[in-house]
């Protein structure tokens, strides 16, 4: 995983989403599909919620008032347009529209202080409705909202990323990934219906692929990264970044 990555989560967030739909679509069983949706996020008075850009559309803005209208050349604006914070998830669904499986890549809003209520009665609309729940936290940063208290966590699997799925199957359990910062993401199991095999998510192929086609090589990795990382797996990032050149 890229810490790197976390500063610019809005981009990589919204590719990972679709890179995943992606790859679960070509391994799911005959009858399920898997789509990518998205929510505008909201606050609690259901009034919406600061505007930040999602997607920067820049063009000139075209406004034809005649030159030196106010004694002096008039610059050509531009056009900014903005939209509001989205929630994102993959869903898997039979032929009847009916939701299997829901796969959430934890945003920071998600994490935030405004974010944790709304996101927690999802979470438990999803385990109570029999949905099969794939929570994905790559974000150091924020309180963690996994579907089990970090608590009962085992200590060795406690790590600054994890990945926590609820099977509907068993709504009792979790089963819990740790994802160390120096070792590839791994490959892990995706229920679906109680009559099919899980299916196999690679997770580290599309980190990778949202480093090379967001040109994740043009960032500032001399910079230090907040929340900072413990002495060894700093020392261990900056050797990696020397290595391939990021970092002198």
């Amino acid at each position: 995983m890229n810490p790197y990555f976390e500063d610019h989560w809005r981009d990589v967030h919204t590719r990972l989403t679709i890179y995943l739909a992606d790859q679960l679509q070509e391994e799911l069983p005959p009858g399920l599909v898997a789509r990518a949706e998205e929510k505008v996020a909201i606050d609690e008075e259901g009034k919406p919620g600061a505007l930040r850009p999602d997607v920067q559309v820049v063009e000139p803005a075209g406004i034809h008032e005649p030159p030196g209208l106010y004694g002096a050349t008039v610059a050509e604006p531009l056009v900014v347009l903005v939209e509001p914070d989205a929630d994102r998830w993959v869903e898997i669904l039979d032929a009847g529209g009916r939701l299997v499986t829901v796969i959430e890549v934890l945003s920071p809003t998600n994490k935030s202080e405004e974010g944790r209520a709304a996101y927690r009665r999802r979470q438990r609309a999803y385990i109570s409705g029999g949905v099969n729940l794939v929570e994905i936290d790559l974000l150091r940063r924020g309180e963690r909202v996994l579907a089990i208290p970090l608590s009962e966590v085992p200590e060795p699997a406690r790590r600054g990323y994890m990945v926590c799925i609820c099977r509907a199957t068993h709504p009792g359990q979790r089963e819990i990934y740790p994802l160390p910062l120096r070792a590839p993401l791994p490959a892990m199991r995706i229920p679906l219906r109680p009559t099919d095999a899980d299916v196999v998510l690679k997770l580290q192929p599309l980190i990778d692929q949202c480093f090379e086609r967001g040109r994740y090589w043009v960032l500032d990795y001399r910079r230090d990264l907040q929340p900072p990382l413990d002495p060894e797996d700093a020392c261990w990032m900056d050797e990696i970044l020397r290595e391939v050149s990021l970092r002198p």
